[in-house]
């Protein structure tokens, strides 16, 4: 995943049993097909080039099984690491908290969510029958990725959808070498555990 054209978009499918979802570029091209898989004590995600699954690309695993304040490694084809996300515990109860790692555990991002009281909605509305399905519709969350100096990098933003089941990532600012894929997979991995939550 180097040098994508943003803006990606991620959309769900919700004709599947597992949490899976297919990432397009800015011309509509496949970049990569994401995969939740089901039944397992401890978290893991695998990245493949194309809905096919026939060439894996990343994996992605929780370094324990309770998820609450765990990393998420991110592992090439080779199984070499290249980054990890972590969840800040308390932090992300209220509002999502999410802190991305390079290779050698240097920490290089935070990923903040814009407004916690857009999800409170969405989450409570989606509760009531009818009205339920279109909250989708209304209320959309969005994420931000910065850099320690407070330099803003990437959004993640809900879009209207039955179901909340496409987000677009913006690039703002330029990345350097390995950020990119680094971000990518950290929104990826966080998306899955957000909409989990609701």
């Amino acid at each position: 995943m180097q040098a994508l054209d943003f803006p990606l978009d991620f959309q769900f499918k919700v004709t599947t049993l597992a949490n899976d979802f297919t990432v397009k570029d800015a011309n509509g091209f496949t970049v990569c097909y994401v995969r939740q898989k089901l039944f397992k004590f401890v978290e893991e995600v695998a990245v493949y080039s194309s809905e096919s699954q026939s060439e894996l690309l990343y994996t992605i695993k929780a370094n324990q099984w309770i998820d609450f304040s765990a990393a998420y490694i991110f592992r090439d084809n080779t199984g070499r690491e290249i980054g990890r996300v972590a969840r800040k515990g308390w932090a992300s109860l209220w509002k999502a908290h999410y802190e991305v790692y390079d290779q050698n555990q240097q920490q290089d991002f935070t990923i903040r969510e814009g407004n916690a009281w857009v999800k409170v909605a969405d989450a409570l509305l989606g509760e009531i029958p009818l009205i339920g399905i279109l909250t989708g519709y209304f209320f959309n969350p969005s994420y931000h990725v910065t850099r320690p100096d407070g330099t803003r990098i990437a959004t993640l933003q809900k879009q209207k959808s039955f179901y909340g089941r496409k987000f677009t990532v913006t690039q703002e600012s330029d990345f350097e070498a390995g950020e990119q894929e680094r971000i990518v997979l950290s929104l990826m991995m966080m998306i899955l555990l957000e909409r989990r939550r609701g």
